[in-house]
């Protein structure tokens, strides 16, 4: 047995031997903790450390020796929500979900867990045999389950930050809770407990919400410390892949929008899924940052309502507002690609001259300093002077657009409010540069034809204008 000291950053996970006032990796101060970690050897393995032996040996394998079989994947009822995974969710798979507090993650996870335990191929039962079953099948905390043997369809849910009770309101708060869904829940802390209970139930998938709430009376420090989420999610990674079992976790974020805890949690699951959104807007976007089965480019679109969370049934119309079809002035319609889907986006403008010494200028669901490059660039080669104006630039629905060829509709929006032009029925499409030109943008033709399909045929893109200030005499016309 021996003992080693450590000192590891709370913000990043970064392992020193000897305590730090700044952590090199992080950048952040006063972030390291004494942390005792203790080695302790079996007796095989101290004789054969004595003996100079050495375990048995492992061969590698020729990578056509290698038998494969396509995973049966688990369908979650949610299509947006299969789309991002890939298909599905594969057995035996870890997946981390983050996002804001209060962005939806529990509610999204418990409609994931009632979709799964009534099956998409395994209706209601008739009335009659709901009634003889509902004593055995109903939404339960886990009080026996060394002794009940779950069905094929049955999902655990455990909960370190609510009730039994809280997540049974929540449940009949959603309208689709029915008494014969076989949904496990259990109210627990304790890693080894939780895992003990995954592995007796063997349910079809199970949920830990959250995994900085977990604890082991194994590692030292308290939940959410570096130690103890290492520790939490390596032992739920285990008893996934040796019991095919998969298992979400939910993690929570820092303030600035990234997973806490050590990165190194990022790394060891097999796919990382961000739900980001406004808490005063209904838009929910699912977004996968990593994926081991499925794509890294695709996103599902949901909208946050009284019961719960909603697949956009046409999300390429989500972001337009009734303005479309209005002479108003300071909106345009453009085409952002969110992984290989195109949708339609509404950008507004509003300028005013300003009584201030310094105008004001205010981005919403835009890089600010996006917005003051394209105002610079508009100045120089359009000869508008914005110097003395008040310039809002809003995106519709509160999404945040980072795609660069949202960059000529904003500028479009900013010229059509200050000449008080109309651009309704108009899209722009390309990417603007410091020498007022205009780029094309990847996926063009894709988001042509996806404008067009929605009826739009006066389309401002760089086939139709080289640069900026071409667009903009143009309107004028």
């Amino acid at each position: 047995m021996k003992k080693v000291t450590s000192f590891v950053c709370q913000e990043c996970g970064y392992d020193s031997p000897s305590w730090l006032g700044k952590c090199p990796e992080c950048g952040m101060w006063n972030t390291l903790r004494e942390i005792s970690n203790v080695i302790r050897r079996s007796p095989n393995q101290m004789s054969n450390a004595r003996s100079g032996q050495r375990r048995t040996s492992i061969e590698p394998k020729r990578l056509d020796q290698i038998k494969f079989e396509n995973k049966q994947r688990l369908l979650t009822g949610f299509s947006e929500f299969d789309g991002v995974l890939g298909g599905g969710i594969v057995r035996g798979s870890v997946i981390l979900l983050a996002g804001d507090p209060g962005v939806g993650k529990s509610t999204l996870l418990l409609q994931l867990a009632l979709n799964i335990a009534r099956g998409p191929a395994a209706p209601f039962p008739p009335a009659s045999a709901r009634s003889s079953l509902a004593s055995s099948n109903e939404l339960r905390a886990v009080g026996s389950l060394s002794t009940r043997v779950t069905p094929r369809n049955s999902v655990l849910y455990i909960s370190g930050e609510e009730s039994e009770e809280q997540i049974k309101l929540r449940a009949e708060r959603l309208k689709v809770y029915s008494k014969d869904l076989n949904v496990l829940v259990l109210s627990a802390t304790n890693t080894d407990l939780v895992v003990d209970v995954i592995q007796k139930s063997k349910p079809s998938l199970a949920i830990i919400d959250s995994v900085q709430t977990m604890e082991s009376e194994n590692v030292s420090g308290l939940s959410g410390s570096v130690g103890q989420v290492r520790y939490s999610a390596f032992q739920f990674i285990k008893i996934a892949k040796t019991q095919a079992i998969p298992i979400i976790i939910v993690g929570h974020v820092t303030k600035e929008g990234m997973v806490a805890g050590p990165m190194v949690l990022s790394h060891m699951v097999d796919t990382l899924l961000f739900l980001e959104g406004e808490k005063f807007t209904r838009t929910r976007i699912l977004r996968s940052l990593k994926s081991r089965f499925g794509p890294v480019d695709e996103v599902g679109i949901f909208t946050m309502k009284e019961n719960g969370m909603q697949e956009v049934n046409a999300p390429e119309q989500l972001f337009l507002t009734d303005n479309t079809d209005k002479e108003v002035s300071g909106s345009i319609i453009t085409i952002t690609m969110e992984g290989t889907r195109a949708f339609l986006i509404e950008i507004q403008a509003l300028v005013i001259p300003s009584k201030l010494p310094i105008p004001r200028r205010v981005a919403t669901g835009i890089d600010y300093k996006r917005l003051e490059l394209l105002l610079a660039v508009i100045q120089k080669h359009c000869g508008i002077l914005l110097s003395g104006m008040d310039i809002f630039v809003n995106i519709t629905e509160g999404i945040k657009l980072s795609d660069p060829g949202a960059d000529l509709g904003i500028c479009l929006a900013i010229i059509s409010s200050y000449k008080n032009i109309s651009l309704s029925q108009k899209v722009a499409i390309g990417e603007v540069g410091l020498l007022g030109e205009l780029r094309k943008v990847s996926f063009l033709e894709k988001r042509i034809k996806e404008a067009k399909k929605l009826g739009f045929k006066d389309i401002i893109t760089i086939d139709r204008f080289k640069t900026l200030k071409e667009a903009f005499s143009s309107l004028k016309t």
